[in-house]
């Protein structure tokens, strides 16, 4: 399942937010999104995990958890 991560402090890597994700279950891939211009962070990211119960479990417990002091929303992505 493709997850949705917004509210990601400017200073979050992508190892970061994967290995935050990983205390939930396996994660295949975790991208924090970067303006193509100046390659700053745009406070958003995505996630993908292999097993979608565990991708619930993931959504319902880190919406609203605190991350490198912001508040983050985390929710299932919308197909492209």
């Amino acid at each position: 399942m493709n997850l949705f991560v917004a509210n990601i402090s400017r200073k979050v890597k992508d190892d970061a937010l994967k290995a935050l994700f990983e205390k939930f279950g396996e994660v295949t891939s975790a991208k924090v999104i970067h303006d193509k211009f100046t390659n700053e962070s745009k406070g958003f990211g995505f996630v993908e995990m292999a097993n979608e119960a565990e991708a619930s479990d993931a959504i319902e417990k880190l919406t609203n958890a605190d991350f490198f002091g912001r508040s983050l929303v985390v929710s299932k992505a919308r197909p492209k």
